[in-house]
């Protein structure tokens, strides 16, 4: 693909550029236990049967099913089988075992019948129902999974659901993706520590945090760096932690202002541009290039919505791709109506709601420009409404990225 000169390029286009230009995470044997969160490097897959064996699912007594279509109500108690001993076998049909939950299936029984519809004195069984379930109680063998299905398929975001998957398929281990050592700048000479009172003309370093945060509930780790407008010292300070980082996120520092270095200070360094501007609103200024060594570097825009939207819209997409996750899109019905005039991809904050009927609904919540991060606390995620149209009604259907979780 031909890398995009100085030009504002479309959404599609942008997303398609970082696609090809994935990254390649290696990745790490680690234990069981240590591997919440991680991405799964392999595929999950069934050593045995699920459920190994014909199982008991209630307390009570096993028979054969024909003994009882022939109108026998009391069995005597031949054996008890409980959970984790070998499987058992009833020797006259006319006889019951009393099994366990969770017990293998004796042989020549095939149905089970809770206590709580017997009465049993003096190992004498008798079953207080004129109607049952051939084989009922019983989670047969093979029914849920068969061996050898792959249940996890590898690129999943490892819940707890999926490290009891590993558990019981015996792996006390497993390959997940190494995360790549992340370094977050944020630039310019009006930012402050935040534990610093700001004077007038100051403000203190929020983006940076945010997007740390961000990266942490994705799984990586990242650390944090400052730049003054100073392009000696960018040159410096980068060409250093480019021997050391994989990726680097810059806030601020890549629009048209006199002070604004990064570009030319990349360009410097050989790290090859493949655009800069996007065809959006939020974040048009948004600077995405890499080095031969395949070091990744996303420039955001410094104004704190802009920055969030190019991390939600571009960083999330490119981890995915770079994970292999196939991501499904989510669709949300729009509550009140929007205009927006400008030929740009709007992506709009908005709150979420799901109703009664099923329906997710999203009403717009228009901020007061790319600089209100207050708004981003009242709203659940971002509308992306398309080019090419200036109205967008109620009940209409757009794609919407979640930021905050609900439910």
């Amino acid at each position: 693909m031909q890398e995009i000169e100085n030009v504002f390029i479309p959404y599609e286009k942008a997303l398609a550029i970082l696609e090809e230009h994935k990254g390649d995470f290696s990745t790490e044997n680690r234990n069981l236990e240590d591997c919440i969160g991680a991405y799964l490097a392999e595929d999950l897959i069934a050593d045995r049967d699920f459920p190994p064996f014909d199982r008991v699912t209630m307390d009570g007594i096993a028979i054969a099913y024909e003994t009882f279509a022939k109108g026998q109500r009391t069995f005597t108690v031949e054996a008890t089988a409980a959970a984790g001993t070998p499987k058992q076998s009833l020797l006259n049909r006319l006889n019951c075992i009393e099994v366990m939950t969770g017990a293998i299936m004796p042989n020549n029984v095939d149905t089970v019948i809770r206590y709580e519809d017997l009465t049993i004195e003096d190992d004498q069984a008798t079953i207080n129902l004129d109607i049952l379930n051939h084989k009922q109680n019983v989670h047969f063998k093979g029914i849920d999974i068969a061996q050898g299905t792959i249940i996890v398929k590898k690129g999943k975001k490892l819940s707890s659901a999926e490290i009891n998957i590993a558990a019981a398929v015996g792996k006390g281990s497993l390959f997940v993706r190494k995360m790549p050592k992340v370094v977050i700048f944020s630039t310019g000479d009006e930012l402050v520590p935040v534990n610093h009172i700001p004077k007038l003309h100051q403000i203190r370093r929020s983006n940076i945090y945010g997007i740390q945060a961000t990266l942490k509930e994705w799984g990586i780790s990242s650390e944090l760096q400052h730049l003054a407008d100073d392009k000696k010292e960018m040159l410096t300070t980068i060409s250093r932690l480019l021997k050391e980082y994989d990726l680097f996120i810059f806030t601020g520092g890549v629009s048209k202002g006199k002070f604004d270095y990064l570009p030319d200070v990349l360009e410097e360094l050989q790290v090859k541009k493949h655009f800069h501007k996007i065809q959006q609103r939020p974040g048009k200024p948004f600077w995405f290039g890499s080095n031969t060594n395949g070091k990744k570097i996303f420039a955001l825009p410094g104004n704190p919505v802009s920055s969030f939207v190019c991390v939600y819209m571009y960083l999330q997409f490119w981890l995915y791709k770079s994970l292999g996750i196939v991501s499904e899109t989510l669709y949300v019905q729009l509550k009140n109506d929007v205009e927006f005039k400008p030929d740009l991809v709007y992506f709009l904050e908005a709150t979420l709601e799901s109703k009664p009927d099923g329906k997710l609904v999203a009403e717009a919540i228009k901020g007061n420009g790319s600089g209100d991060f207050a708004n981003l606390v009242k709203t659940d995620g971002f509308l992306i409404l398309p080019q090419n149209k200036s109205h967008f009604f109620a009940n209409e259907v757009y794609p919407f990225v979640p930021y905050r979780k609900k439910w």
